[in-house]
């Protein structure tokens, strides 16, 4: 009768552990590199980490960010829909292009759109491309290491 507690307890512990993971799968990071500057940024090429994108944060890192990858070249548009951090994101093409570069405020649900058809997003701190990466036209490299989307 004394080993039922324990493996009850245990049993509750690991279940907690498991529920605790789930909606929160591992994100995969990268590095890439940017004017000559290294930058790491987590992956989202699933629907439900794209559409999750940085909600919920309450900070990001220097030189960190998150890279969008989108399963065709498209038109994509972002917003910051619980989004608490002030962001900036440039839209790639698919050779790492950046076509345009946009701020974007904190809790806003306007659309900040790429001007062509892109396969990657990047979302860095906000003001972070006009203080480190010039501007539209630089060429982000590593974006070969990032995973297939979904």
């Amino acid at each position: 009768m004394a080993g039922k507690p324990r493996h009850r307890s245990l049993l509750v512990i690991l279940l907690a552990s498991w529920a605790a993971g789930c909606g929160q799968p591992a994100t995969k990071t990268i590095d890439l590199t940017l004017a000559g500057r290294r930058i790491q940024v987590e992956i989202a090429a699933t629907p439900e980490m794209r559409s999750r994108g940085l909600m919920g944060r309450q900070s990001l890192p220097p030189d960190s960010g998150m890279l969008f990858v989108f399963p065709e070249r498209s038109r994509q548009c972002m917003w910051m829909k619980n989004t608490v951090i002030p962001l900036s994101v440039a839209f790639l093409d698919a050779q790492g292009g950046i076509l345009n570069i946009a701020e974007m405020a904190p809790e806003s649900r306007q659309l900040h759109c790429s001007e062509g058809l892109v396969r990657y997003a990047l979302e860095m701190n906000a003001g972070w491309f006009g203080k480190n990466a010039g501007g539209t036209g630089q060429r982000i490299t590593g974006l070969d290491l990032a995973p297939r989307p979904e």
